[in-house]
């Protein structure tokens, strides 16, 4: 599965980290972030960036992971797209929960709040977890978007 990844200037240093891990890791990481750090950045361009090279690319497994201060202001961005659905992810739980009742394909992490340690656990349960397929669920999920249409 690729991964696409990217952060504004609050998740920089974590999304350098994350990257190094996961590539480490054996995983296929695009970076969709600054080379540089940019104090002045706006995190919707790097959720749109992501969301965009998952929408291009020709794995249809991809999967995003965008990284800010609270992880909120990328949730709220990357959720604006149809077909995304992005979860804050602070724990292995939340995230456990996301990937197998809802099939999230975009975390969003917290630099203020995780460690790098703290957001690789994280991450490799989020990318670890299937997506449980209830039809409850899956019913769930195409009803999610259709709203705002």
């Amino acid at each position: 599965m690729k991964i696409f990844v990217g952060a504004d200037h609050n998740g920089f240093r974590l999304r350098n980290d994350l990257i190094r891990y996961l590539r480490a890791a054996g995983h296929d990481v695009e970076d969709d972030g600054d080379t540089v750090l940019l104090a002045e950045d706006d995190y919707p361009i790097f959720a749109s960036k992501v969301v965009q090279s998952m929408r291009n690319s020709t794995d249809t497994e991809s999967r995003g992971i965008l990284i800010c201060g609270s992880g909120q202001g990328m949730c709220i961005a990357a959720n604006r797209f149809k077909g995304i659905r992005a979860c804050l992810g602070y724990n292995r739980e939340s995230v456990r929960t996301a990937r197998n009742d809802d099939d999230c394909n975009v975390l969003c992490l917290p630099a203020h709040v995780l460690e790098s340690s703290e957001a690789n656990i994280i991450v490799e349960t989020w990318l670890n977890v299937p997506f449980a397929g209830a039809p409850r669920f899956v019913r769930r999920n195409k009803e999610l978007d259709t709203l705002g249409n």
